[in-house]
């Protein structure tokens, strides 16, 4: 086999870990405790009526403008995180194009939304150190092509939003950190469709739940990170993006105001 793709890597392989983990990213001391499960920061500071709208993409990009045109009429920048795969993506490019000039954050993904470690077993890997390295790094050069710079993209939310400690720990080894969706509200299973029988929720379902853990739970929403996806499979015709102009409504006539993901969690070098 020929040297020169091994060599381009390698070089690839150097160019972003020197970029990326020439300064080590660390939490701001003066900033409030966050909440850190399994390495990774899952909710910011549960004393400010303040969340953090996030969406992902892989696939999908069906909700994109609307998003893009809800989140603009509610003044709101929300952070996006996308797969290698999905920015290599013609379609999508010029949402992607859209999104950055408006000044949304813009962060990744994996590469190809690999699974890092069991459904079962979270502790046991299902890749090694360098099949992850490579996947993320790739993520990266595909942001490259729309002028994301490490300093502009030093979050990173895993694939299927599933880590352990080593995936925490090899993320900081990049000079990164890694951030996950505050759970409870099911806010993610939009993505789910009616095929897969009782994992379905309808979007009334989602709606409902989040003003339900929002009502019954002593610190409500506060310093949530809210999840939800930019797109999602053609079978689900229920989509959930169409109800985030009346959530965020909603949920602002309650108090909270939105923020974004950089004010939330700072970060120093």
């Amino acid at each position: 086999m020929s040297s020169t793709p091994r060599i381009i890597a390698v070089l690839i392989d150097t160019w972003l870990v020197t970029s990326l983990a020439c300064t080590l990213v660390t939490q701001d001391p003066s900033h409030p405790a966050l909440d850190i499960q399994h390495g990774g920061i899952v909710r910011a500071d549960t004393t400010k009526k303040e969340i953090v709208l996030v969406f992902t993409g892989h696939e999908f990009a069906d909700g994109g403008e609307i998003i893009l045109g809800t989140l603009s009429k509610h003044r709101i920048k929300a952070a996006f995180f996308f797969t290698g795969d999905f920015y290599r993506n013609r379609q999508f490019s010029h949402l992607i194009t859209s999104l950055k000039e408006a000044g949304y954050y813009l962060g990744a993904h994996s590469d190809k939304h690999l699974l890092y470690c069991s459904w079962e077993k979270r502790d046991s890997l299902l890749v090694i150190h360098g099949e992850f390295k490579s996947d993320l790094l790739s993520n990266y050069l595909e942001m490259a092509r729309f002028g994301i710079t490490k300093e502009a993209a030093r979050y990173f939310m895993p694939p299927f939003e599933w880590y352990d400690d080593s995936i925490s720990a090899w993320t900081k080894d990049l000079g990164l950190v890694l951030i996950n969706y505050t759970s409870g509200t099911y806010s993610n299973a939009d993505w789910t469709h009616p095929e897969l029988g009782n994992q379905y929720l309808s979007s009334d379902t989602i709606f409902a739940r989040i003003l339900r853990y929002e009502a019954h739970h002593p610190h409500g929403l506060n310093g949530f990170i809210l999840l939800t996806h930019i797109g999602t499979d053609p079978r689900r015709t229920d989509k959930f993006y169409r109800q985030l102009d009346r959530l965020i409504t909603e949920l602002k006539q309650r108090g909270y105001q939105f923020t974004r993901l950089q004010e939330a969690i700072p970060l120093t070098r």
